[in-house]
């Protein structure tokens, strides 16, 4: 991601929230415009594609709570604020500070910072404005925001890339390898990345000789920023790639195979390291994170680990006892309800319900006496007889209505 970008793109803009959005707000809105715009719901429709394009590279800098303060700053000092920053320093130092001889901002923090007006290892403003503007002028330390910037023309890590699949029940639990077509940003097949077209090459940009910044002066200030013949790259393309016109970058259509560890629960997000887009000039690829949806099943639940399932049975049955043959996700098992169970309690089946990292869960079967309802006359006879044997099943509540309520 070029200074570029965060100066000229509108991120907050791109996923439609405000500025002052939280994390869960920012999550909120790109999945559901991943949803709206993803390729395999919009084939061939190239509008779509490019916002589905621009939302994941939204999301991409503001889920990053360090790339987004960077984004944000860029933006305030460079961007929306930067002709007030280009008058004077925002915060009321004159143009005529010093003896009459410009300054690079990055000397006077830096200068703060070895006084001791700075915490070791957070940072200074310095860093902060040589990343976000190149910082002309020496090496700069290794791991700063100044540093990244020098390096932005090198090799880049691949975006992140998120999907979606939708399992069955069975698949869920007890795990599956599935293939998942996807689109996502990769390096030019034409061009192999570098933007030129095949038989030329880029050249080291003559205004900023390959740094991707120049540095000038305005006032009583030293101001770097990014190239603008170059756009902050520190080459040029003179005959651009006609695949990607001269990005380096283009959509592609990809197949993989994915395993789905058994398990996975409706909604878990699964991540794969290195499945992502691939990275830019040799860098890593990003990595692919899979939203599972899970399908519901027509026999069983689920509860954690433990499955669920429901079994009617007969009046005799729970009275007198027997033994169930009734059904798991791999197999039949047999069950033994015994004498007197009661309509609605759980019997459990060890061992038969998700296979887990430490234990597998239980089967649960929850028994359930089914009432009939219509019944010929010599059975509703049977019933009475058999209800007159048993006796009143209820005395306490029979004693309490004869005695006129409890006492």
């Amino acid at each position: 991601m070029s200074t570029r970008d965060f100066i000229e793109k509108d991120y907050y803009a791109a996923l439609g929230v405000a500025q002052d959005a939280d994390a869960a707000a920012i999550k909120k809105a790109y999945r559901q415009l991943a949803r709206d715009l993803h390729p395999d719901k919009n084939p061939g429709n190239a509008d779509a594609e490019a916002r589905f394009k621009d939302v994941s590279e939204a999301y991409d800098v503001l889920s990053d709570p360090k790339r987004r303060a960077e984004y944000d700053e860029a933006r305030r000092l460079f961007g929306s604020g930067g002709a007030g920053a280009r008058a004077g320093f925002p915060g009321g130092f004159p143009n005529n500070a010093g003896a009459g001889q410009p300054f690079d901002l990055g000397d006077l923090f830096g200068a703060a910072g070895a006084s001791g007006g700075r915490t070791a290892g957070a940072g200074g403003l310095g860093d902060l404005l040589g990343g976000l503007f190149g910082g002309a002028g020496g090496a700069a330390p290794p791991g700063s925001a100044r540093a990244r910037s020098q390096a932005a023309s090198g090799p880049a890590r691949g975006q992140d890339v998120e999907t979606e699949a939708t399992l069955s029940f069975e698949e869920a639990v007890l795990g599956v390898t599935v293939p998942l077509r996807m689109q996502s940003p990769g390096t030019c097949p034409t061009c192999a990345g570098s933007g030129a077209k095949p038989g030329t090459s880029p050249h080291t940009c003559p205004v900023c000789q390959g740094a991707g910044v120049t540095s000038r002066s305005q006032g009583a200030f030293a101001f770097s920023e990014p190239c603008r013949n170059c756009r902050g790259s520190g080459s040029v393309v003179d005959d651009p790639c006609p695949t990607c016109t001269g990005s380096g970058v283009t959509t592609q259509t990809r197949t993989i195979t994915v395993r789905i560890p058994a398990g996975v629960k409706d909604g878990q997000r699964i991540r794969l390291a290195g499945k992502g887009a691939p990275g830019r000039r040799g860098g890593p690829a990003g990595d692919l994170f899979v939203v599972v949806h899970v399908s519901a099943h027509e026999l069983f639940g689920r509860n954690g680990s433990d499955l669920t399932l429901t079994v009617p049975i007969t009046f005799g049955e729970a009275t007198l006892g027997t033994t169930l043959t009734v059904p798991t996700l791999d197999g039949n098992v047999s069950l033994r309800v015994p004498a007197g169970t009661a309509s609605g309690q759980t019997l459990r089946v060890r061992g038969r319900g998700v296979q887990g990292k430490s234990r597998p869960g239980d089967l649960l079967v929850t028994v359930e006496v089914a009432v009939p309802k219509r019944v010929s006359a010599a059975a509703e006879q049977a019933i009475k007889t058999l209800e007159a044997e048993l006796g009143d099943p209820r005395p306490a509540i029979t004693a309490a209505v004869a005695g006129g309520g409890p006492r």
